[in-house]
């Protein structure tokens, strides 16, 4: 098979399968009093549709990489993309709340295999000196599918019915399907190490507590001794799990990566920039609707020039990291995502809806820049014996900083709201002023954790002329 014809098409197969995972993790949330009156239950109750995809997605993201060793990636990534479309076929024609639970559980898995798994066939395929290209391609569906999930969602409930939220994935995931057979490579290990099922089953129920733990956190029907003992639990079969992965020759998931000074800035430091930015796409309706009075559909709508505007930054950044490289441009560029998350605390009633419009392109075009460079950089010094465990192990940790932000931000806002009246306006965009506050100044004085850099890290993605020390 052509190769460049290869390269043409395989970020958009790996674009579209992550587009539809990262849809799908937000999508349902705006369908839920639709789909309780459709199968005739409470609201609250459908809170385990929800909660299901996110933990099936903690617990099988760390298995990804040993199945595309043992089986193959091709194999591997149409698995996850058939059961993904079944599974979605499956939640739209649930008769009840059982089998909707279970399909969304099987949607989920598949979710887990294709987002380290299609990073990983791109890291495989592309040499380092295009790999920045291709993962800024890749990277954008993952910035603008949580944000367009819930319009999307409203909108299709408004003018179909809830099934159809699941339907759409169908046809898309068969002609997914069908490039995938086509044209995805297909790489595995050279030798398979043994399963690690002791290391899975530590890891995988400590990282799906501690999900569950960060879905739950700050509500009323769970104690706070409750909630502490579940988080001890958590964190001690995590820490169990690392004293037994230091036992072993072939654990489940190798945290010696993190000694790679760039792995583990890039990783480690996405993880604590997220802690700021994950809070917004909680925080940005509640400024639009409670604060502005918009309705959900027009508070919808102004999420759309953040995607936008990561769109538009995939054409520079390559260019932007060639000239400052990647220590100048994660630190600066983490410290104005900071400073815009700031002045959307200056948005009020009285505010000229061209400034939030404005605010929030620029929050898409740094933000897109973020995690192009750090999704890029983290892969700079990786060896391809170890690219497959490196996926891995980011893919995990990335989606439990999903988890850790979004409870941030939900902690941050209720202490801030507190029993304020939603009908006291000015109260309320007040509580919001200073949550847009604490998210900002989180997130600016995240940017020290890329300060490890050197000015000559991420080169052999960037091609950056080093400068400074």
């Amino acid at each position: 098979m052509d190769s460049s014809i290869v390269k043409r098409v395989l970020p958009w197969v790996v674009a579209i399968a992550l587009f539809m995972e990262q849809l799908d993790s937000t999508i349902v949330n705006t369908a839920v009093p639709s789909m309780a009156a459709g199968l005739g239950v409470t609201p609250l109750s459908l809170r385990a549709v929800v909660a299901c995809y996110t933990l099936s997605l903690a617990v099988s993201i760390p298995i990804s990489g040993w199945l595309a060793d043992r089986f193959g990636t091709r194999q591997v990534f149409a698995s996850a993309i058939a059961l993904f479309t079944l599974s979605s076929l499956l939640c739209g024609v649930s008769l009840n709340l059982p089998m909707l639970v279970a399909a969304r559980v099987l949607q989920g898995v598949g979710a887990a295999m294709m987002m380290p798994v299609g990073r990983l066939t791109i890291i495989r395929t592309f040499p380092k000196a295009e790999l920045l290209q291709a993962l800024n391609f890749v990277v954008i569906p993952a910035l603008i599918g949580p944000l367009l999930g819930p319009t999307v969602g409203g909108l299709i409930v408004h003018w179909l019915t809830w099934r159809d939220i699941f339907f759409v994935n169908v046809p898309v995931g068969t002609v997914a399907l069908f490039m995938i057979w086509r044209y995805l490579p297909d790489y595995r290990a050279q030798t398979q190490p043994p399963f690690d099922l002791v290391g899975f089953v530590l890891f995988g129920s400590g990282m799906a507590l501690l999900s569950w733990v960060m879905e739950i956190f700050g509500e009323h029907e769970f104690e706070p001794v409750t909630i502490g003992l579940m988080l001890l639990l958590a964190l001690s079969l995590l820490l169990a799990y690392g004293r037994h992965a230091r036992q072993r020759p072939f654990p489940l998931l190798r945290f010696d990566l993190f000694r790679l000074r760039t792995f583990g800035i890039a990783v480690g430091g996405g993880f604590v920039t997220r802690l700021g930015i994950g809070g917004l796409p909680f925080l940005m309706p509640l400024l639009y609707q409670l604060g502005l009075g918009l309705p959900a559909w027009e508070s919808g709508l102004m999420m759309m020039p953040t995607a936008a505007a990561a769109m538009t930054m995939k054409a520079i950044s390559v260019p932007i990291l060639q000239a400052f490289g990647f220590r100048r441009v994660l630190t600066v560029n983490t410290a104005l995502i900071g400073v815009v998350i700031l002045m959307f605390a200056q948005v009020n009633a009285a505010t000229p809806l061209w400034i939030p419009i404005l605010l929030s392109l620029a929050l898409g075009f740094f933000n897109s820049l973020q995690f192009s460079s750090m999704n890029s950089m983290a892969y700079a010094d990786i060896e391809p014996a170890d690219s497959s465990m490196a996926s891995t192990v980011a893919s995990s940790l990335q989606q439990l900083s999903l988890s850790f932000g979004l409870a941030t931000g939900s902690l941050i806002t209720a202490w801030y709201l507190g029993g304020l009246p939603q009908s006291d306006q000015t109260a309320v965009i007040g509580a919001l002023h200073h949550a847009f506050i604490t998210l900002g100044v989180l997130t600016i004085l995240s940017s020290a954790t890329f300060w490890g850099l050197r000015a000559t890290d991420g080169q052999s993605v960037s091609h950056a002329v080093a400068g400074g020390d």
